[in-house]
């Protein structure tokens, strides 16, 4: 039974604000226990907008949207190799919608940092535009951040490992019978009268201080002590 969300006149569900989403796919993904879901990114307050028709020239412009159809939670996961984000429930951790990761998948408007353009599509194929906007520049520069850190990550796992070729291999282990000799110099030798001058002028008192050296009188004050 689809139900509205609370307070806000705002739809609960993507049907109702006529958004495709492919959430069903995305859960039904979760039953292989083998595939290890990773979440990057976890955003509590965001915002989606339906989106007028784009300006001809200029790109995406945030100011523009004034008809909001959801609110709640915004994740950046992982499973297998395909980063996603989701939009859930606050309340009941139902999926709004999914966007796959893909070439142009993510657009930014040109007047602010903080308002995304997200490509929803669902299973059938069928996608639209929606407008993604967070009250807090952080919460912006978070969400970029973990699609950038995901993508560079993929690129990075695709080249291949560096070899140094044509280095003859050498076997360094000892073979039977081989023995190690180890040459020593005679600790014991040298002059004694030295060692004693230096132990004599370590204090004049007798007193060991130990391995550690004794601070200053002129040591900085302890950081503490400046703001009591």
């Amino acid at each position: 039974m689809s139900r509205k969300a609370k307070g806000n006149g705002k739809s609960a569900t993507a049907e109702e604000a006529g958004v495709p989403s492919d959430s069903a796919a995305y859960m039904k993904s979760l039953e292989n226990s083998e595939v290890i879901e990773r979440v990057r990114c976890v955003i509590k307050d965001a915002h989606v907008f339906k989106l007028p028709p784009r300006p001809t020239a200029g790109g995406w412009r945030g100011a523009d949207w004034t008809e909001e159809v959801w609110q709640g939670t915004v994740k950046v996961v992982e499973r297998d190799e395909t980063t996603m984000v989701l939009l859930v429930d606050r309340t009941s951790g139902a999926i709004f919608a999914v966007c796959p990761i893909k070439d142009g998948a993510i657009d930014r408007c040109v007047d602010s940092s903080r308002y995304f353009v997200l490509r929803i599509e669902n299973a059938n194929g069928r996608h639209m535009f929606i407008g993604m906007a967070f009250n807090e520049r952080n919460d912006a520069f978070d969400f970029n951040t973990s699609l950038q850190d995901a993508q560079r990550e993929r690129e990075a796992a695709k080249e291949p490992a560096v070899t140094l070729p044509g280095l003859p291999e050498k076997d360094y282990s000892i073979k039977e019978g081989e023995k190690i000799r180890v040459k020593i110099k005679n600790l014991e030798g040298g002059s004694g009268s030295g060692r004693k001058k230096k132990s004599n002028s370590s204090g004049g008192s007798g007193k060991k201080i130990g391995g550690f050296l004794k601070p200053s009188s002129k040591d900085t004050p302890r950081r503490a002590a400046e703001h009591e």
